[in-house]
């Protein structure tokens, strides 16, 4: 566990809010000398605690449908499990890659504009490595709302202040040109990359990049830059609750009173899965324990029962497909 203090919190969290940010602006708004920002960023990078800086990219807007799948695995083999999760992640249609602890081993979720193109990835996914699965459980991925990281200012942040980032499946589609897919595609693992030197990489002006990043972030295809942080590595743990609701009526008042807990990062919505889905970043199961128990309190009646696991590392993390 590495311990950081409270000026690299208030840089995290400035991060998490727009990691496209200036260290002069960091700087302000943090009461942080620009040099010292920069300097601490480069420190968080060193120790690993900062992953990379990620762009936030609602391709549903594109025209892609998302599947996530669940596996439980059997024949356990060390070996044979690095090299699925390797499939996954070198795979093109694959965003996200999770490792889990609990009733799954993993979670795969991909993005393609044909179900068909589904078909023939899991096809082939099955093909070659169906003996080593015991369970797979595959979903489609409609929404998700993901919050800020506010826990990292403790009892610090201010409540009504919880802004999302929101992927939603279905809906209006936009139209982008290549010139756009290619931005996204650089922005996608990389948000502090500067309009001059993606200009370069694409052979344009940055007066052209600035307007289109502008243009994407207006048509909500973008929805926010951030940073992927290892918690893992501050003592933190992450959590997936997945409640089945005796009272249905009672979810968009159970996400209204939820969305203000600071340690609340996502709500995911899936099709056949669970009623609500709930994820949480914590110091220890103990602290999960009492958001869940306080849930049950706050609304008796409402919850039938929960199971949850825990996602002990994210292998990749990118909004946007690597199609050809």
């Amino acid at each position: 566990m590495i311990n950081i203090d409270k000026k690299d919190r208030k840089i995290l969290y400035q991060l998490d809010i727009d990691s496209r940010q200036t260290v002069t602006q960091i700087g302000k708004k943090t009461n942080i000398k620009k040099d010292v920002v920069s300097y601490r960023i480069k420190k968080l990078i060193e120790k690993g605690i900062i992953q990379n800086f990620y762009t936030v990219i609602d391709s549903s807007k594109l025209g892609y449908t998302s599947f996530r799948i669940y596996l439980v695995f059997q024949r356990n083999n060390p070996e044979i499990e690095k090299e699925i999760v390797n499939y996954f992640v070198e795979n093109k249609y694959t965003w996200l890659v999770c490792s889990l602890k609990g009733r799954y081993d993993h979670d795969v979720i991909v993005w393609v504009k044909e179900i068909n193109d589904f078909y023939s990835f899991w096809r082939k996914t099955i093909q070659k490595y169906h003996q080593y699965f015991e369970k797979q459980i595959v979903s489609i991925y409609n929404q998700s709302l993901t919050y800020r990281n506010s826990f990292l200012l403790k009892d610090e942040y201010n409540k009504a202040d919880r802004v999302k980032y929101e992927i939603v499946g279905g809906g209006k589609k936009v139209k982008i040109d290549d010139l756009d897919f290619r931005i996204l595609k650089i922005l996608a693992s990389n948000t502090r990359i500067s309009t001059v030197k993606i200009a370069e990489i694409l052979n344009s002006t940055s007066i052209t990049i600035k307007n289109r990043i502008k243009k994407l972030i207006k048509l909500d295809v973008i929805q926010g830059f951030r940073v992927n942080i290892d918690f893992s590595k501050l003592g933190y743990y992450f959590y997936k609750a997945e409640i089945q609701l005796e009272d249905y009526k009672k979810r968009e008042e159970i996400i209204k009173y939820i969305t203000k807990n600071a340690h609340l990062i996502m709500i995911d919505e899936s099709v056949g899965v669970a009623d609500l889905e709930l994820d949480f970043i914590v110091e220890n199961v103990n602290i999960f324990y009492d958001i869940m128990n306080d849930l049950s309190n706050k609304f008796p009646g409402a919850i039938k029962n929960y199971k949850y696991f825990d996602v002990s590392k994210i292998h990749k993390l990118i909004y946007i497909p690597e199609i050809d």
